[in-house]
């Protein structure tokens, strides 16, 4: 079982987490939280932890974005769109038990002390940003180190704030350009 309890944003993701994890889950309810939930996230992340696992979509991610300044310290399960795509419908409630069980497993804490190991210049050399391809290969890249798709600031963000080593950054764009060929 999963020492930390996982946040998802429905009812249905917790019974998709469920089915592919032994774990403890809680749900957001959307934006329908309020201080009393956010109270109770407080307890749980002083005695456990808790692991942020919204969709991949806007409103998800604005409900990551508040819930990370509410708690730094919490880790964070990315799932691609295509991964939690269905009928037109992107949720966590719609991917399979083994993309859930990836996600989980590459999930990354967000780093107290946030050191800049990458910048802009990565990001542009590596055709991550302002190129031909970028997005495709953020997504790709996100997905291998399982920090999600984001902008390119966001992501650039991202690689800096969940601890990504240059020896994973390096291996991973290997992947990518071994896997285009």
């Amino acid at each position: 079982m999963i020492k930390e309890v996982i946040v998802v944003e429905g009812k249905d993701d917790i019974a998709k987490v469920k089915s592919a994890i032994e774990c403890e889950c809680i749900a957001t309810n959307g934006f329908a939280y309020g201080k009393k939930f956010i109270n109770i996230l407080k307890k749980i992340d002083r005695e456990r932890g808790i692991i942020i696992f919204t969709d991949p979509d806007y409103q998800g991610e604005k409900i990551r974005r508040e819930l990370k300044k509410l708690f730094p310290n919490a880790k964070h399960a990315f799932l691609s769109q295509e991964k939690a795509l269905k009928d037109g419908d992107i949720g966590i409630e719609n991917a399979n038990k083994e993309d859930i069980i990836e996600a989980i497993s590459k999930v990354r804490p967000t780093m107290i002390e946030k050191e800049e190991i990458f910048t802009v210049k990565d990001m542009i050399a590596n055709n991550l940003a302002n190129g031909n391809g970028a997005k495709y290969r953020r997504e790709q890249l996100g997905n291998i180190l399982g920090i999600g798709y984001a902008n390119s600031k966001t992501f650039l963000e991202r690689l800096n704030a969940f601890g990504v080593t240059k020896e994973e950054f390096i291996d991973a764009l290997k992947r990518i350009d071994n896997n285009a060929r």
